[in-house]
């Protein structure tokens, strides 16, 4: 399925990161700990330049987080790099990324220090759509900043947050990029809901995502939905089963596959599926090649 979705505000955006990037000291990257490397934005490679990073993962509750830790060692922590996870709802969890902060400045606060001075270093706040920027900030300040919201674009221009003595965070709107050169990473973003629904074939949707975790594990459904899923069944007998069990059904008894469908997205982004990653390391190779009728445009 075709999944491309980039609206004027993302474009502003770069050019404001372009512009901004000069005044902070390091970048705070937030990632959805269930498709961390869907949300890893390839257009920020260049902006980022050589300032140090710190990857945030954050709703690491929601994950598997065996998939999310060897994401972390085997791709990526490296140099001047820093990996934290966290679980920005949950009042105070951001504390650690306060810490860690400190500790990847620490030359520059400590070198202020010695001349009897005290600095005030900066981060940028930047990830995809609805990654929980603004909430992981309003969690680091203790009470309301920022505007959030349980849908992508709510971030629209720059706001500088301070969260504590010496620390100022640039909050940036959530990005994507003009186009998607994986049809798997899409899917994987429109999943975890950066990607406006309003641009998106739901049902379509939902039975590629009843496909992909039947390949993750088909437990997940059965258990959610109380069904049976045999190796036999096509996919769109999976996704009725689910919408029969649940009574999704229209009067006469047709299957009511708009709502059927809608429910089973918001399960899954929800959490009420469990914890789930949507991609191991060992699929690194299928996430980064490029669809190939793309290649033969």
């Amino acid at each position: 399925m075709l999944i491309q979705w980039f609206p004027g505000h993302m474009t502003k955006a770069f050019r404001l990161m372009e512009k901004e990037i000069k005044l902070v000291d390091t970048i705070i990257y937030v990632l959805d700990s269930r498709a961390p490397f869907s949300c890893v934005n390839p257009k920020f490679e260049s902006l980022i330049g050589g300032k140090p990073i710190i990857y945030v993962f954050n709703k690491y509750d929601l994950s598997d987080k065996s998939k999310v830790d060897e994401w972390i060692n085997k791709y990526f922590r490296k140099e001047n790099t820093r990996c934290v996870t966290t679980d920005s709802t949950t009042s105070g969890s951001g504390k650690k990324l306060e810490n860690v902060i400190r500790e990847v400045l620490a030359d520059k606060i400590n070198k202020f220090k010695a001349k009897g001075m005290n600095t005030t270093i900066r981060a940028m706040v930047i990830g995809v759509p609805n990654c929980g920027k603004s909430t992981l900030i309003n969690n680091l300040c203790g009470k309301s900043k920022t505007v959030t919201g349980n849908k992508p674009g709510v971030t629209k221009g720059k706001q500088w947050v301070k969260i504590a003595s010496g620390i100022e965070l640039l909050d940036m709107p959530g990005t994507l990029w003009p186009a998607f050169d994986n049809t798997k990473v899409a899917k994987h973003l429109a999943y975890i809901g950066s990607i406006k629904e309003e641009v998106l074939d739901i049902p379509e949707l939902a039975l590629e995502f009843v496909k992909d975790i039947r390949e993750i594990d088909k437990k997940i459904l059965e258990d959610r939905f109380n069904i049976s899923v045999t190796d036999d069944m096509s996919n769109l007998e999976v996704l009725d089963s689910i919408c029969e069990a649940r009574k999704y059904l229209m009067k006469g008894g047709d299957i009511d596959y708009d709502r059927g469908c809608y429910a089973i997205i918001s399960d899954f982004k929800s959490g009420r599926m469990g914890n789930i990653t949507l991609e191991s390391f060992s699929e690194l190779k299928k996430l980064t090649v490029k669809d190939r009728k793309k290649e033969n445009v």
